[in-house]
């Protein structure tokens, strides 16, 4: 009887999973890991028209010019720039063969900013470098990352002796660079250190803060990429600063805001940018895409995926100097896409007929700006920057 009842319950048991299983098979949807089942369908229209080689302009510079507005339409308005610096030294400390500056300058009407200001010893005018800092989701500190701070507490001093560990190789970038001869400047990304959140940092703000832009008609991304193009030109200005020898450099976020920058303001002669560099193609997708996420905020740009891809967006700084490193098991930037950027970029350069400014190179090394890069970067803005 036990026996009869057992199996009854049993076939009962099986006839519901498979009831189940049939009403799933019949159950619609349109997303599957967050990106719409269409994807691929999309990618395919994407045929990036502006792209030097697509467009129907054969004149470089007409090209350059149109094409550098159409990105600047995608930033949306850009903030209010303020007509006067009003620049003010805090505090100094010597350092070995350059002294470091904490400053205020007014950056846009908006904001009136703490920057670190490097100044080699010696007689100037110096080259001089944005330094540009990352993403990492990381927000408590921003300009800290690449330069060493002073007469800040413990809390941040501790923090940015482990993000220089972790991401520089135990070396702060911008440090390094101000003790071969370069001054350097370096300020917070809006969202950053001392440009935070009051309540303070939260790594899912950016999607509210992204949100908030463009309910305002503005692009967060754009504003950033605004905002560094203004510090170029408050660095120009300063006496010290050889005004026709300033460069750029970033790891990570800080990259996409130096090849962006190097791209779009004529002040930048030279950029240099460590890992970050990939293909729409790549980004997006259910096999290698890292693109998900509200990091991805920082950069995204409305609108201009129709027209360009990252590295045609990046070929807008040719023919000037400009260096590309990337990490071979770098998990955020997969080979393949690397690689197809490269090959992109170069081929603007070659059209030119100026290959020989154009380093791209692969390192042995996950997401990472080692001694050794850093080392490289300063031969190529040796050579680049008189």
């Amino acid at each position: 009887m036990h026996s009869i009842r057992f199996i009854a319950l049993l076939i009962l048991f099986l006839s519901c999973q498979m009831l189940c299983a049939q009403q799933q098979s019949n159950k619609t949807y349109e997303f599957e890991k967050d990106y719409p089942t269409f994807l691929d369908q999309i990618k395919a229209e994407l045929n990036y028209p502006l792209a030097w080689g697509n467009s129907s302009e054969t004149d470089f510079g007409k090209w350059k010019n149109q094409t550098r507005q159409v990105v600047f339409d995608a930033m949306l308005t850009p903030p209010a720039k303020s007509d006067e610096y009003d620049l003010e030294v805090v505090a100094t400390q010597q350092r070995e063969g350059y002294q470091a500056r904490k400053i205020l300058f007014n950056l846009t009407d908006y904001s009136r900013v703490p920057a670190y200001l490097l100044v080699p010893e010696g007689e100037g005018p110096f080259p001089a470098i944005v330094m540009l800092h990352d993403h990492g989701a990381h927000f408590t500190i921003g300009k800290e990352k690449v330069i060493r701070p002073f007469d800040v507490d413990s809390i941040i001093n501790n923090d940015s002796k482990g993000w220089v560990e972790k991401c520089y190789d135990n070396q702060y970038p911008g440090d390094y660079l101000a003790s071969q001869g370069y001054i350097v400047l370096a300020f917070d990304a809006l969202f950053w250190g001392e440009r935070g959140r009051k309540e303070g940092a939260r790594y899912e703000s950016q999607q509210a803060v992204s949100c908030v832009f463009e309910m305002l008609g503005r692009s967060w991304s754009g504003f950033m990429t605004y905002e560094d193009i203004y510090a170029t030109d408050f660095l120009a200005t300063l006496p010290e600063v050889d005004s026709d020898n300033i460069g750029c450099m970033g790891f990570s976020m800080g990259a996409y805001r130096s090849w962006m920058l190097a791209a779009l303001s004529d002040k930048i002669k030279a950029g240099a940018s460590v890992c970050w560099m990939t293909t729409t193609e790549h980004q997006l997708s259910s096999q290698s895409g890292r693109a998900k996420g509200d990091s991805n905020y920082a950069n995204v740009l409305p609108g201009l995926r129709q027209y360009l891809d990252y590295p045609h967006i990046a070929s807008l700084a040719s023919p000037k100097p400009m260096l590309f490193f990337n990490g071979i098991t770098d998990k955020l930037f997969p080979i393949e896409a690397v690689n197809e950027a490269y090959h992109t970029m170069r081929s603007v350069w070659e059209s030119q007929s100026s290959s020989d400014q154009l380093v791209t190179k692969l390192w042995e090394a996950p997401h990472i700006c080692n001694k050794s890069m850093q080392e490289e970067i300063i031969q190529f803005f040796r050579d680049a920057l008189k």
